[in-house]
């Protein structure tokens, strides 16, 4: 993993945007997940029953989890610049999805890329740009974990 300091501080820079609404962003990114591949849903038992995309954004169970997907992804962009820190957060994550939570690696790159479309409506293009190396190496560096774990 290498980014240039200039990677490192136009992503950091792209995802304040970002963090500053961790909360309401991370359930936006959810629910556009549970609602256009309406298959992620079924990892999460206590989200099944929620159908309509209101009652989702209402949920204080899927609010909590879009944070908790961002402050992650929040850790792991103030490591950038350290690889074994940043390995340090994504390793024991993509373990425990990997192993205990059963996901399907898949659905790292469908939340990235959900994340990567909601920057560009908010923020432009250039805001897109910037991070979409990070959601490559974040997904890279999990499908490694899986392969690892031999899933």
């Amino acid at each position: 993993m290498s980014f240039s300091e200039a990677e490192v501080q136009s992503a950091r820079g792209a995802w304040e945007k970002m963090y500053v609404d961790a909360e309401d962003n991370g359930t936006t990114v959810l629910v556009r997940m549970f609602t256009e591949h309406p298959d992620t849903k079924s990892y999460f038992t206590h989200f099944k029953g929620m159908d309509s995309a209101e009652e989702m954004k209402q949920s204080d169970q899927v609010r909590g989890h879009g944070k908790r997907v961002f402050t992650a992804i929040n850790d792991m962009v103030q490591h950038l610049d350290n690889s074994e820190a940043f390995l340090g957060i994504l390793n024991p994550l993509g373990k425990k999805h990997a192993t205990q939570l059963k996901i399907d690696p898949k659905n790292f790159r469908i939340i990235c890329d959900i994340i990567l479309q909601l920057m560009e409506e908010k923020f432009g293009g250039d805001c897109k740009a910037s991070f979409e190396k990070v959601t490559n190496e974040i997904c890279t560096h999990l499908n490694n974990v899986y392969k690892e774990v031999g899933w």
